[in-house]
């Protein structure tokens, strides 16, 4: 805080600009500090709208974003309307089901409503006398070297307020990104994938869950898949992911059921055929796009966070914990430089960019393991190896997901020790068959009617490590 001529402290204000998610979090934080927040959201007020407009992939919450929620006292309140996945349910394309546990006993992640979490972020937000929503504010134009901001609202009036941190919380497709591109050295950087998205629902059956509700459910079918996750009104909200160009071949309700009996054929009746045939057609798919930035600030004035720095394609259930997670570490590096942001946000930059970038990677390569990997014995046998190696060595062995899912391990640290392991495993597993073969002929030559106890286990052994890595 600074003095003004009087003498009396002075609060810095902060202008969140974004009431999403990540705004509505942040401005909690900033509050908590004692700063005059200030929170300016495009859209109306979503607690006051007959209709939330626009679509969301459901929401799994993990750790990262559990420990920033507790960090405003948020925790409890949201896990307890989320409902727990304790592991994928692998559906093949003949009905049958198998499970893959998402780590060890009692780890699971949380599905929980987008809309419901950001109405009760913003209440919170609320709840502080120092915090101010103003909804119906799109900002028009704004200075990093004064902080000074105007905004358009819904009536065609303009606001004008000056900030002494302006925070960019405005999804993929910020306002306040578009003055950073204006400047030199700044690295930005758009993917859209060559897929889109479409979610159904899958409605409750006599009242309760149509399928199994602790699970995030998959059929994968290589090129594309859907998932589905459970609801707190026993629905499922399924999402199909598909290349455009394979949704764009689909144009006949007739069409719609004949993929689906081809493909998801389990689903038919779950969903309903009429709803099927109707909703496939309600809304056309939508895009995904990763996008990566550095660096995510200006001066002393203005920061990026959340899909404004880095939005990633949803494949890893980690765009909402890292954006939350941005949070959290911002407010480390708070404490760290006692609240100076000329410090603060360059150090702010330093820290989270590899990890942003590190999780967009991630999320890009987790695509084909849940469409395509899962289906491979190869890769059902290394995370059978992967996780008896953790049992034995927990602090040596640690699987990705679960560095990623249920720790704060950074992100690109996370990847290196990913690397690194995967390395170590896969020649341990090459010198375990390769010793088996050697021994077996070893004593082929001392005792030649013992061999065949060691010899064939030892081929089929080499046979199937060869025949997986293929």
């Amino acid at each position: 805080m600074e003095k003004s001529a009087e003498g009396p402290t002075k609060k810095k204000v902060v202008a969140v600009v974004g009431g999403g998610l990540v705004g509505a979090l942040n401005a909690c934080y900033f509050a908590k500090r004692g700063f005059e927040v200030e929170v300016f959201e495009t859209r109306e007020d979503i607690r006051q709208a007959k209709i939330v407009k626009g679509r969301s992939i459901n929401l799994a919450l993990s750790h990262r974003g559990r420990e920033a929620l507790k960090h405003v006292g948020m925790e409890e309140k949201i896990t307890s309307q989320g409902i727990p996945m304790h592991a994928r349910m692998i559906h093949s394309p003949s009905g049958k089901q198998s499970t893959i546990p998402y780590g060890k006993k009692g780890q699971y992640i949380l599905s929980v409503d987008r809309a419901n979490l950001n109405k009760q972020l913003l209440t919170e937000a609320e709840t502080y006398p120092n915090t101010k929503l103003n909804f119906g504010h799109k900002l028009q134009d704004w200075s990093a070297e004064t902080g000074l901001m105007t905004f358009v609202r819904s009536d065609g009036s303009q606001d004008q307020i000056q900030a002494d941190l302006i925070v960019g919380c405005d999804g993929a497709f910020s306002a306040i990104r578009k003055q950073f591109t204006r400047r030199s050295r700044f690295n930005y950087s758009q993917t859209y994938i060559p897929h889109g998205y479409m979610e159904l629902t899958m409605p409750p059956i006599n009242g309760e869950f149509a399928m199994k509700p602790n699970y995030l459910h998959i059929w994968p079918r290589n090129t594309f898949m859907m998932i589905a996750l459970p609801n707190l009104d026993k629905t499922f909200t399924c999402t199909l992911f598909m290349p455009f160009d394979d949704f764009e071949k689909i144009t006949t309700g007739d069409e719609v059921v004949e993929f689906f009996q081809k493909y998801f054929l389990d689903t038919i009746p779950l969903i309903g055929l009429d709803a099927l045939k109707r909703d496939y057609f309600r809304l056309p798919a939508l895009p995904m796009v990763s996008i990566k930035c550095s660096p995510y600030h200006i001066g002393d004035k203005c920061v990026l966070m959340g899909d404004a720095a880095h939005a990633v394609v949803p494949f890893y259930g980690q765009g909402m914990n890292a954006g939350f997670e941005d949070c959290i570490v911002f407010d480390e590096v708070m404490d760290q430089f006692n609240e100076d942001f000329s410090a603060v946000l360059p150090e702010y930059t330093r820290v989270r960019v590899p990890d942003d970038h590190a999780i967009a990677d991630l999320a890009m390569y987790n695509y084909i393991e849940m469409r395509a990997h899962v289906n491979s014995t190869w890769f059902l046998f290394r995370k059978h190896v992967d996780n008896f190696l953790h049992f034995l060595m927990p602090k040596t062995i640690i699987p990705l997901y679960t560095m990623v899912t249920f720790t704060r391990t950074r992100y690109h640290k996370a990847v290196e020790r990913w690397h690194w392991q995967d390395k170590v495993i896969n020649r341990g597993l090459l010198f375990s068959a390769t010793g088996a073969v050697l021994g077996g002929s070893y004593l082929l030559i001392k005792n030649p009617p013992e061999i065949n106890k060691l010899i064939l286990p030892a081929e089929k052994l080499w046979s199937r490590v060869v025949a997986l890595r293929t």
